[in-house]
This record gives structure tokens, C-alpha cells and sequence, in this order.
């Protein structure tokens, strides 16, 4: 991979269909680690990060290809001793940017977003880098970034444990993030490394709709382990209320107008997986003790 940058290793996390072969076959030069049982994505990048020692890890989804120069583009990127994270520009199949950067969902953003404060604010909208309101092309600090691919010095990665091993799947990369900023470490946005992304390939074959109550389950599982129950249920409350109000002008204007059925129906889900994350963290521990 980039002309013997980098070491590759394939984990297989007890899969049925033949991948572990196919992946020794097509790739001879990747190491291919079968890891037994299904660890999750998170607790498989620390497997081998244990067993390596390079001074960069790049975690990866199986669903992404790296363009050549992207790599060397990421590591002049990371030359800055604060920098712990370098984040690519994710590219979809139809060529457009993916969003892949994102506030951290702290109690002050969740309110302020649900009173609509990044609407009528450009300045907190790029700062929180929401969707639609920052430039795709500028290289920028953010607060966090999904783990599709990713950059990671191995110091910063060693020095907050690597990924949660409570994390199977969904938000390990936002935990991570949150770690790492919690540590001293930036994390930085670079578009000139290209990684195209087949967005959310297995995931949506195996959980389907399921997939945005998944993914809230999980956010909420770190914040009530990163910040507390208590917190973590304010949160999910504010999120709820703010859904439920949303969907109570959406409907009206759905059934007259078509054209918002599929908002409607979209803030239907995220209602009922705000009202899961809620009775979720009702069941939550006290916070875990930080790094």
C-alpha cells in the first residue's frame, strides 16, 4: 500500500463467508489476523495495535479504498507533536464529499441546536462544523471525526488505552475523539487526501432501519460512561423534546404536502431513538474515570 508506506493487517472477526481466505489470496502482502470471535471494530484495531509498533495506525473500515498520495498527504499533515488525529476527506461513490466531522455532543450544543441556534448563527454552525455550513475545502482543526479511515499517532492512541473494548460498534470513533481532545490532542481535517467510502455497506445490509437507534444507543453509552448518567439523560431529553417537537409541525405539513414526508418519517426514527437512548442511560453506571 502507497509503495510500501505502510503495513497492512486484516482482521477477521469470526466471519463465515470465506473472507479470511479470500483476503490471503487477493492480498499476500497483508497480514491476516483471524481473531476468533467477533471483537467489534474498535477492540480489533487494538489487537493489532499490540502487535505493532509503527509510529502512525490508521484504522479502517473494509469499505474504503485510499487514492495514492493520500497517506503522505495525512502525514505532512500531522507534523504538529498536537496533532493526534488527521482526518481524510471521505468521497462517496457519487463523488460527493461526505460530512464526516462533527461536534461534540456536549449538553450546551444539544440545546443550542435544538433552538435552532446554528441556523440563524454561521459562526457556531462552522465552529460546531455542521452539515451544510462549513467549507469541505479548507483544512481546519475539528473536534471529532468518524473513524472510516483515520490517521492516529500511535502516542496519543497508547497514551489514552486505544480503543473501548465496550464499544462493539457505533461511536467508538466519537469516544476515542473525546479521549483524545480530553488529553491535549487535536484532531485535524485534511481534504487533500481522498479516501473514497462505499458509506455504511456492511452496516446497512446487516442492521437496516435499526441503524440510527443503534448508533444513538451507542453515543449514549459514551456519554453516560464519559460524563455521567445524569448528564447523558439530559441530553437524550433535550433531544427528544426538540424531535417531538419538530415531528408536531412536520406531520401537519406531510399530510398536505408530500413532499416533507420523507423529513417527517426521518425525524420519526430519530424520535424513537432519542426515546431509547433515554430509558438506555436510566440503566447507566456513574462516568468512568477520564485518562
Amino acid at each position: 500500500m502507497e509503495a510500501g508506506r505502510a503495513s497492512v493487517w486484516v482482521v477477521d472477526n469470526a466471519s463465515s463467508d470465506g473472507s479470511a481466505e479470500m483476503a490471503r489470496r487477493e492480498a499476500p502482502w497483508a497480514t491476516v489476523l483471524e481473531a476468533g470471535e467477533n471483537l467489534g471494530f474498535g477492540p480489533a484495531v487494538d489487537l493489532v495495535a499490540e502487535r505493532t509498533d509503527s509510529p502512525w495506525i490508521a484504522p479502517a473500515n473494509a469499505d474504503i479504498a485510499v487514492t495514492p498520495g493520500a497517506l503522505e498527504t495525512l502525514l505532512r499533515s500531522g507534523d504538529d507533536r498536537a496533532v493526534g488525529v488527521v482526518a481524510p476527506r471521505l468521497v462517496l461513490p457519487d463523488g460527493r464529499t461526505q460530512h464526516s466531522v462533527f461536534p461534540f455532543p456536549t449538553l450546551g450544543f444539544t440545546i443550542a441546536f435544538n433552538l435552532g441556534l446554528p441556523q440563524v448563527s454561521r459562526r457556531l454552525s462552522d465552529a460546531w462544523c455542521l452539515e451544510g455550513s462549513w467549507d469541505p475545502d479548507r483544512p481546519r482543526a475539528v473536534p471529532w471525526a468518524i473513524g472510516a479511515f483515520l490517521l492516529i499517532r500511535r502516542d496519543a492512541f497508547a497514551s489514552v488505552g486505544g480503543f473501548d473494548a465496550e464499544q462493539w460498534m457505533y461511536a467508538e470513533d466519537l469516544d476515542l475523539g473525546w479521549r483524545l481532545a480530553r488529553a491535549g490532542f487535536s484532531t485535524r481535517y485534511e481534504p487533500g487526501a481522498v479516501v473514497r467510502h462505499e458509506e455504511s455497506a456492511a452496516t446497512s445490509a446487516a442492521f437496516g432501519d435499526e441503524k440510527t437507534a443503534r448508533f444513538m444507543a451507542a453515543t449514549y453509552a459514551v456519554l453516560a460512561r464519559r460524563r455521567g448518567a445524569c448528564i447523558a439523560r439530559l441530553i437524550a431529553a433535550v433531544n427528544y423534546s426538540g424531535a417531538a417537537t419538530r415531528l408536531a409541525w412536520m406531520a401537519p405539513l406531510a399530510r398536505r404536502y408530500p413532499r416533507w414526508i420523507p423529513a417527517r418519517d426521518a425525524n420519526r426514527r430519530w424520535l424513537a431513538a432519542h426515546r431509547q437512548g433515554l430509558h438506555a442511560t436510566k440503566r447507566q453506571p456513574g462516568p468512568r474515570a477520564n485518562p
